[in-house]
């Protein structure tokens, strides 16, 4: 792709510089620091200003719509190789998540992933990516999860590090060590080789910047959390869990008592888990209301999390099972329609605080002086329209580090 000028200004009739307290707790969830009419003036593909529009000290170019940080996507599961739509078909028909369980959903992607070469999953992943760009997204975290040994995971970590060379969005990848339990293998064993090999190689390699694990009564447990846990930290590695999705299992409030990084779908989470997420300095809540959609599943107590005063974001979840759904915008509309959010605060959820889930913060999620020039010129003059209009892309134009690189 060839990246045009990293340097330029605009006027706009509304700038969501969202800068503030990292990450956005409780009632603070929705400050997106405003301003109207606001100007954006960034060189070398940094931001040197971000404030009123009669204050700016260069000449500007106009833009009709609002001005937002790029939004980031901190939890999808890219790179995979191919589709799963019979499975969702399945699912309109009467069987659950479960019932599929075992010869499909992860297993089956796995094997996927498997019968394809290394050229032919980048070739199917690059217009995806491609595509996010052009809803808005300019930073993502991949997983593994789709290897089921571990060298066919380290593959995986690898394909998502290639990815990610390739596209102009900042990309981060996670370790979904414990994912699902490989066929042939015993939970107990396969945890072992997690924590003992898969997870130090992929450090030592630099391959991974986060460790994942799902606890599920069809995956792990809290015991298996905790040796997880153990392995990340000794790896140097933050730590993620996938909690409480398909059942009451108590992993929102175990993810926080092990110091993990975000505890995500959180469909079942206790009233002892909001508590505990709301008291969390440092833990987020990650939503994925397109899964929850997709699965028709139970709602996560969003506003009990708001008003325990906990960090919460909202992301994809893009994976080809149970949320085929890359686009920002229509998760923030989900997010609104769904959860109950306000548009600011789903702002918010969706560029500050997933930043902070995946440690890049210092440079992302807002438009503050000094900060990557990450940002999209949306249709409309006010955000509330991006959830208003669901379905519809409201992203105009598309800027990472300065550069227009959608449409």
């Amino acid at each position: 792709m060839a990246m045009a000028s990293t340097s330029g200004a605009l006027v706009t009739p509304r700038l969501y510089t969202c800068s503030g307290e990292t990450p956005r707790r409780g009632a603070r969830l929705g400050e997106v620091a405003a301003i109207s009419p606001g100007a954006l003036v960034w060189e070398d593909g940094i931001i040197t200003y971000a404030g009123p529009a009669a204050g700016s000290p260069a000449s500007l170019d106009e833009v009709s719509g609002c001005v937002v940080p790029g939004f980031v996507d901190c939890h999808t599961h890219l790179p995979f190789y191919g589709w799963r739509e019979d499975e969702f078909a399945a699912r309109l028909a009467g069987s659950s998540y479960r019932d599929l369980h075992g010869e499909g959903g992860i297993s089956r992607s796995a094997r996927m992933l498997r019968e394809a070469s290394d050229e032919e999953i980048l070739e199917f992943c690059r217009p995806l990516v491609a595509d996010m760009a052009a809803h808005g997204t300019t930073a993502f975290e991949m997983k593994t999860g789709y290897g089921q040994s571990v060298e066919a995971e380290l593959r995986q970590a690898r394909l998502a590090r290639s990815l990610a060379e390739e596209v102009p969005q900042t990309c981060t990848v996670t370790l979904l060590a414990c994912h699902a339990v490989p066929p042939d293998t015993s939970r107990t064993d396969w945890v072992r080789q997690a924590c003992d090999e898969l997870i130090p190689t992929a450090a030592a390699e630099g391959l991974v910047d986060a460790v994942d694990i799902y606890v599920e009564d069809i995956a792990f447990t809290l015991e298996d959390l905790e040796a997880v846990a153990e392995a990340a930290a000794t790896a140097g590695l933050p730590l993620r869990c996938h909690a409480d999705q398909l059942g009451p299992s108590g992993a929102g409030g175990a993810a926080v008592a092990v110091g993990a990084r975000s505890a995500d779908h959180l469909n079942n989470l206790s009233a002892a888990g909001v508590e505990a997420l709301g008291s969390a300095a440092a833990t987020a809540a990650v939503l994925l209301p397109a899964s929850t959609l997709m699965l028709r599943a139970e709602l996560p107590p969003v506003t009990e999390l708001v008003d325990a005063g906990a960090a919460i974001a909202i992301s994809t979840d893009f994976n080809p099972g149970t949320s085929p759904v890359l686009s920002m915008p229509e998760v923030i509309g989900l997010g609104c329609s769904l959860y109950g959010l306000e548009e600011e605060a789903a702002l918010i959820a969706a560029t500050v605080n997933p930043a902070w889930v995946l440690g890049l913060d210092r440079d992302h999620g807002s438009l503050e002086v000094g900060k990557r020039a990450d940002f999209l010129v949306l249709d409309a003059a006010d955000v509330a329209a991006v959830p208003y209009r669901l379905g519809h892309n409201p992203v105009a134009a598309t800027y990472v580090g300065g550069a227009l690189v959608a449409p």
